[in-house]
């Protein structure tokens, strides 16, 4: 029970962390390798107010989705946009878009290590034990997982009910048959572009209130997030959640059975098995 429990509230942290790419690859076709330092952004942004005024981290929030959301906007329409205009085809736009998010990520590094410092960064929020099922855990992290199913829920919800969510999917799925109909592609890939970054930080300035962060390890981020991403299935919210709770639950029964030291070969195995028998990922089509 207990390898269970901590594998499903590391799950729900993975989720936080995937779900911002899984919208911007996903839905807007951009591969956005500075996706991690959205995120550790996020993380200063609430040990800053927490720090400054006592705010807390789930208020923070509030304040860090519609900055993050304006940011990440302004990021597509300057400098992804120009790329998605002379791309001739999907591959040649994932190609300029690795390499132009490459270069943003040392830009925000570095942005972030002139503001802030290189010290890591960490702050004591609900550490305090939590009972549950006969064991102990951090309220932190409990509540982090309830924040992960909200924003989930919520994404999947309007993913799949709302006008906007469903046009959002037809541009990921069908561009071309999109603009037929009379779709704005590139305001929807904006959209949700901005939305990924948004969620991105967000749920960065949630798992800030137990992870400790710097501003150069926004790449590990990003790398996990990816491999959440293609594990669930390029595009597919469901994908991501379940990828995301079968790699805490992988990762915690090697750590606590096996050993602690070969919890990231037991992951990146995973995705490497999971590549060779379903590349399109858990609940991605195969092409046709």
């Amino acid at each position: 029970m207990d390898i269970l429990i901590t594998g499903l509230l590391l799950g729900g942290t993975y989720a936080l962390i995937a779900m911002g790419l899984n919208l911007q690859y996903g839905m807007a076709r951009i591969m956005n390798l500075a996706n991690g330092e959205m995120l550790v952004a996020g993380g200063f942004a609430a040990f800053w107010f927490w720090t400054a005024g006592q705010l807390s981290p789930f208020l923070t929030v509030f304040l860090v989705f519609p900055v993050a959301f304006a940011l990440n906007w302004l990021v597509y329409q300057v400098f992804l946009r120009p790329l998605v205009k002379r791309a001739k085809s999907r591959g040649q736009l994932e190609v300029d878009a690795i390499l132009t998010t490459f270069g943003l990520s040392f830009v925000s590094v570095g942005l972030m290590l002139a503001f802030f410092g290189g010290d890591y960064f960490s702050y004591s929020y609900l550490s305090v034990p939590v009972h549950l099922f006969g064991s102990t855990w951090g309220a932190n992290r409990v509540a982090a997982f309830g924040a992960a199913v909200v924003i989930c829920g919520a994404l999947w919800l309007w993913l799949s009910y709302s006008r906007a969510g469903m046009t959002i999917r037809a541009i990921a799925v069908a561009p071309d048959s999109a603009r037929l109909v009379g779709i704005d592609v590139r305001k929807m890939a904006a959209l949700a572009f901005a939305l990924g970054g948004a969620v991105t930080a967000s749920g960065g300035a949630l798992i800030s209130t137990f992870l400790t962060l710097d501003a150069s390890t926004g790449v590990m981020f990003t790398l996990k997030a990816l491999v959440i991403v293609i594990m669930g299935g390029v595009g597919e919210v469901r994908g991501t959640i379940v990828a995301a709770l079968l790699l805490g639950l992988l990762e915690t029964f090697v750590a606590t059975v096996i050993d602690p030291g070969l919890t990231l070969a037991a992951a990146y195995l995973l995705f490497v098995v999971i590549l060779l028998f379903r590349p399109q990922g858990l609940f991605g089509k195969r092409p046709t």
